[in-house]
């Protein structure tokens, strides 16, 4: 879209000299020819090192906003790109994109759909109505097991096992609210990435990024019933029980351990080797590697066992 198009929808004024913007991204990531935004005070610091073309901010940020970037003034910054995201979403799916390619050896269930752009890798499975969307890439040897839904975009990748009703790459939970408590979707324009030998139980959710990649590395486990919010990065070999789950845009070390019903608020990052035992609450980040927590107010497990100790002799 051409800038002048998108000061136009926003209601910002604008004097400057045109431009084509492809996308929105992050203050950190975008480019020349993207635009970005600035919602919350603690991001300003990532103003004058962007590259992006231009960015959404409000009045009292306005002077943040360095030479050569275009400052697009709005009242609310991330309502005006909620707003802007439906217009660089990508089609459901790309029905003039090019036939599906299949690996040699590949084994697909005539119930299954394959959309238009995606490419399955050699020895493949994929089984009863499984869909894999448009521009979906799965590796060599991975199954997928019958009610599973790929998204677009999304990248699977060599050896991974992926169980029934699963769905990968569906929109993350994403809404710009305004002071009349209306809420507007913002669109989920980025992908989900595994990479190889990974392992997904049965009704999992894996949400898409808001931009970039959610991602899986390699030999993650997952179990049934669990939910990873959009743009986490789940680090190598990490574990995650029934149940549990992640907030958006958390980021692991490798060989996490996510015991029953534990859940990691949105944001944090966890260190390496942490082991987190069932209902555990996490709600700051986890500095120091290869301890094992437990319950809400999360206390390292050996404190939180005694503490129940206590408490139930006070009761007797």
């Amino acid at each position: 879209m051409k800038l002048s198009a998108i000061a136009k929808i926003v209601n910002a004024d604008f004097n400057e000299k045109d431009k084509e913007i492809t996308g929105i991204n992050t203050l950190k990531d975008a480019s020349n020819n993207e635009l970005s935004f600035i919602s919350n005070s603690k991001y300003v610091k990532d103003i004058a090192s962007s590259q992006a073309g231009a960015i959404l901010v409000d009045k009292k940020n306005k002077e943040h906003v360095p030479l050569g970037c275009v400052a697009l003034v709005v009242k609310n910054p991330y309502w005006a790109m909620a707003t802007l995201s439906k217009y660089f979403s990508p089609q459901i799916e790309s029905l003039d994109a090019s036939d599906a390619e299949i690996g040699e050896g590949s084994l697909i269930s005539q119930k299954a759909e394959i959309a238009k752009g995606a490419k399955i890798g050699k020895n493949c499975t994929i089984l009863a109505h499984v869909y894999v969307g448009s521009n979906s890439i799965i590796g060599d040897n991975t199954v997928i097991y019958p009610n599973t839904t790929i998204y677009r975009d999304c990248i699977i990748g060599r050896d991974c096992i992926i169980h029934s009703n699963t769905a990968i790459g569906s929109d993350g939970f994403g809404f710009a609210t305004n002071k009349l408590g209306e809420h507007k979707k913002i669109y989920q324009n980025g992908n989900v990435r595994i990479e190889d030998d990974v392992e997904i139980g049965s009704n999992v959710s894996v949400d898409r990024a808001v931009f970039g990649s959610t991602v899986l590395r390699k030999g993650v486990r997952i179990d049934n019933l669990v939910q990873i919010g959009h743009n986490c990065d789940i680090g190598e070999y990490c574990v995650f029980v029934a149940q549990s789950g992640s907030a958006g845009s958390s980021k692991f070390g490798r060989n996490v351990v996510m015991g029953g019903q534990s859940a990691v608020a949105g944001h944090l990052e966890i260190a390496a080797f942490s082991t987190f035992a069932a209902r555990s609450g996490i709600t700051n980040n986890i500095k120091e590697s290869g301890k094992t927590f437990g319950g809400f107010p999360l206390l390292e497990q050996r404190t939180w066992l005694k503490l129940q100790v206590k408490i139930a002799r006070l009761l007797k």
